[in-house]
């Protein structure tokens, strides 16, 4: 084996698909072990969820050729507005006054799902295994031995690099050793689509309650995509509501901005966990998106995180002599740090003191928001970091100069 041969990413989910075309378009050989076989119509990561994806997302996901598939079936989002049930204040972010057509896009996950899968098809420096399972992985000098069930029996695959991109409960992570920080928020999130009385005309909103947030998205159609947390001892008899008393529930959360709200979709329920990867390294071997942290679902941030993962790692060994080199993968660790920590703290963050019934909080909390709403240069950085620029950020993803 030489530092040549192909690196291997085993997930085949959003982020491990969206590595792999990246590399591809570096011209970078790989190899993606994918659990589903292709195209089945199921594979797992591709689910219900509706995805708000950041401006700089959507900037990384047409560098790597993807966004072009995907566009016809997205909605752009011109307004974000956030508010707390109960206190005063809030504040309201807008396209045009940031100067750009859109602070981001909306777009099922599915949809998303299927962009890529086209774009795959399409990759001539990749290898795809599918429906492929990892057994044993074992290290040996200069990277790893990888066993791999496939439907025409066991194989066994070198690489120099490994990278983990398959999901929360990340067995490659495990095997390496790589331990976690769980926290359990006993709360469960239940998506579905709704129709509102009023055309949400591209505003998305994120509401705060004590029981939870809330979330609106715009979708086509004139239809929009809901979030809706609620207690984990909740969960059961939400899950049994029938489609008026859902309405009611969400309603009662959301309030009545867009007016009625009706005609709810298939409803499906996530347990919320923060899992948080100890090092997003180990030797010749990285873990990216879910399997490097697995983020509350407020703010949105899970696949724009996971997708600024991919293109840095890809930006990095693309033209690497050794993709596994230890002080290349300790640039990698050194680069997402703040971005990861930064984000992580964030949704934690506002989980905690937004959520948190409290009363002496709430004039803080609205006093806050007035100030990110009402000084220029707060509701700039709000903004700036809504659509998801950072520091140290793949230049397919960095904000245009001026």
């Amino acid at each position: 084996m030489t530092a040549n041969d192909p690196i291997i990413i085993v997930g085949g989910g959003l982020v491990g698909a969206s590595l792999a075309i990246a590399l591809d378009a570096a011209g970078r050989e790989a190899v993606l072990i994918e659990a589903a076989a292709p195209r089945t119509g199921a594979q797992p990561s591709y689910d219900e969820r509706n995805l708000a994806l950041a401006r700089a997302t959507v900037n990384g996901l047409t560098a790597i050729g993807v966004w072009e598939l995907a566009a016809p079936r997205a909605t752009p989002i011109v307004d974000i507005h956030v508010s707390r049930a109960g206190d005063f204040g809030s504040v309201r972010m807008n396209a045009a006054a940031e100067g750009v057509d859109a602070l981001g896009w909306t777009l099922p996950a599915r949809e998303l799902g299927e962009a890529l899968l086209r774009r795959l098809d399409t990759c001539r420096h990749l290898t795809r295994i599918a429906p492929g399972r990892v057994g044993a992985i074992e290290a040996f000098e200069g990277g790893w031995s990888v066993a791999v069930e496939t439907p025409d029996g066991p194989r066994r695959l070198s690489t120099p690099l490994l990278v983990a991109a398959d999901g929360t409960h990340s067995e490659v992570r495990a095997q390496l050793g790589i331990g976690t920080r769980v926290h359990d928020y006993e709360q469960t999130l239940f998506v579905c689509t709704m129709t509102p009385e009023r055309d949400h005309r591209g505003r998305a909103f994120e509401r705060f309650t004590d029981r939870g947030p809330v979330a609106v998205l715009p979708l086509a159609e004139r239809r929009l995509g809901l979030v809706l947390t609620v207690d984990a001892h909740e969960a059961a008899d939400v899950a049994a509501m029938d489609d008026a008393a859902f309405s009611a529930l969400a309603q009662d959360r959301f309030g009545w901005r867009l007016g009625r709200l009706s005609r709810p979709g298939k409803r499906h329920p996530y347990e919320i966990r923060r899992v948080a990867a100890e090092s997003l390294t180990g030797p010749r071997a990285v873990v990216v998106g879910n399997a490097a942290q697995t983020v509350h679902p407020i703010g949105a941030q899970g696949f724009n995180l996971g997708l600024r993962d991919a293109l840095t790692l890809s930006e990095l060994v693309a033209g690497a002599s050794d993709p596994g080199d230890a002080r290349l993968l300790a640039d990698y660790a050194s680069r997402r740090e703040s971005d990861r920590e930064g984000t992580m703290a964030m949704s934690h963050g506002l989980v905690r003191l937004a959520c948190l019934e409290q009363p002496f909080l709430g004039p803080l909390r609205s006093l806050a928001m007035l100030a990110f709403d009402r000084v220029p240069p707060l509701r700039r950085a709000m903004a700036r970091r809504g659509m998801g620029f950072r520091e140290h950020a793949p230049a397919a993803i960095r904000e245009p100069t001026p």
